[in-house]
């Protein structure tokens, strides 16, 4: 089986290009997969069983070689045992190991996440909201084609909607600001105008950034620390320096 019975090539184009961020989303996605393709198999018929099996197979395959790909510790070092050895008691070890690693990606994505992003309070949703309606103005009052429009409407549309969330991604903000001012001046009815209000957007969201920094510590923007392991290695088994006393020879 190959990797789309798992993921989508949609869901592949919007992996992270942070190689940590990208494997957490792509075994998030499998997993998911996995368990609605088990769940609708009945174990009491043998074929099906057999593929429920095969599908868990798979899904160990694809997810070591996206390790292997993206070089996350341990797993890029797993070597995938054969079919004909695979039990179902390897899956249960190998899904346990999974999740504690996805557990330790997953807080380091929201640490990430939390420097990378703002709390945006009421009032200042009221001011970016307002910025964006006369924005919205300056799109349906340009001159442009239809087509051009409905872009950047639907761009306004989707800026909105990350209002809605506790937190305001920073780099969201600035891949909307750069496609408003990518747009050519004489498309718009003023360019001045829309200079200014994507300006005052970028200013408004950068001083509550300011402001949010000063009044909380945030951890050192230091490089994420290594995953660590399930479990400890097992002691290494050998004769104790003891035993030499016992020895007749």
């Amino acid at each position: 089986m190959s990797i789309f019975e798992f993921v989508s090539q949609d869901e592949l184009d919007d992996l992270d290009e942070d190689h940590r961020v990208a494997f957490m989303q792509l075994v998030n996605a499998a997993q998911r997969s996995l368990s609605t393709k088990v769940e609708a198999l009945d174990p009491e018929n043998q074929y099906e069983w057999q593929k429920a099996e095969e599908l868990r197979y798979s899904f160990m395959n694809v997810v070591v070689a996206a390790a292997k790909r993206f070089e996350i510790e341990p797993f890029h070092l797993m070597e995938v045992p054969q079919y004909a050895n695979f039990r179902d008691t390897d899956h249960r070890q190998f899904k346990s190991d999974l999740d504690h690693y996805v557990t330790q990606l997953v807080l380091d994505n929201s640490l990430r996440s939390r420097r990378d992003s703002v709390a945006v309070l009421p009032n200042t949703k009221d001011r970016l909201r307002t910025y964006v309606s006369g924005l919205r103005q300056c799109v349906e009052n340009g001159n442009m084609t239809d087509a051009k429009r409905e872009a950047l409407l639907k761009k306004l549309d989707a800026f909105e909607s990350e209002l809605e969330k506790r937190r305001l991604n920073m780099v969201t903000v600035a891949k909307f600001a750069y496609f408003i001012l990518s747009v050519p001046g004489t498309m718009w009815a003023s360019a001045d105008i829309t200079h200014k209000l994507t300006t005052n957007i970028m200013q408004t969201v950068a001083e509550a950034k300011v402001a949010e920094d000063e009044t909380r510590q945030l951890p050192s923007a230091t490089p994420l620390k290594a995953l660590s392991a399930p479990r400890k290695p097992a002691p290494a088994q050998g004769f104790s320096a003891d035993l030499d006393d016992d020895i007749p020879f």
